[in-house]
């Protein structure tokens, strides 16, 4: 059976809370089946939990700093990690494209986000949001070019993109924005 994978406490914040959380349940001497009892999960779960893989939870923090006695890490933690800036679908993906080698994407309709010049994008979040404020809507779109970013570096990660032609052909935001 291989040892425990080494954590890389700097990849994302969850494998920061990842890796704390292995080292408060070593420093307790308890394997993962014995922390996942009391959660009412499994083993797997744990290591889950502790490789950044699975999204920790706030009912679940409160239980592991009871069980852990770790005076609020993990819900303090927990919650400033729902603190993202995109919404609760996507944080997931917006994280994993940080620590991505490679992203495969096939677009139907839009351009992929990672691609969206400025004007696109807030033509994109303005038909989605008629009603939003401008303000609402700049954020928006820095998010999604702050997010574009991780392409600039020539090493990581390789983007393979499928256009549908139907995306080049769909006008969004006008002739001056395609």
């Amino acid at each position: 059976m291989p040892g425990p994978k080494k954590l890389d406490p700097s990849a994302s914040p969850r494998a920061l809370l990842g890796a704390e959380l292995r080292h408060r349940r070593e420093a307790a001497g308890l394997s993962q089946e014995d922390l996942g009892a009391p959660l009412f999960v499994s083993g797997s779960f744990i290591g889950q939990l502790e490789a950044g893989t699975r999204r920790m939870q706030a009912d679940q923090a409160a239980r592991l700093d009871e069980v852990l006695g770790a005076d609020g890490f993990f819900v303090r933690n927990c919650a400033a990690l729902k603190a993202s800036k995109y919404p609760e679908h996507f944080a997931e993906a917006a994280e994993a494209e940080r620590v991505a080698t490679t992203i495969k994407e096939y677009a139907p309709l839009l351009i992929p986000g990672l691609l969206q010049t400025e004007a696109y994008a807030r033509a994109v979040f303005r038909a989605y949001q008629p009603t939003a404020t401008e303000d609402v809507i700049d954020e928006l779109v820095a998010s999604r070019l702050e997010r574009a970013q991780i392409l600039t570096d020539p090493t990581t990660p390789m983007l393979w993109v499928v256009l549908d032609e139907a995306v080049l052909r769909r006008e969004s935001g006008g002739r001056a924005v395609m």
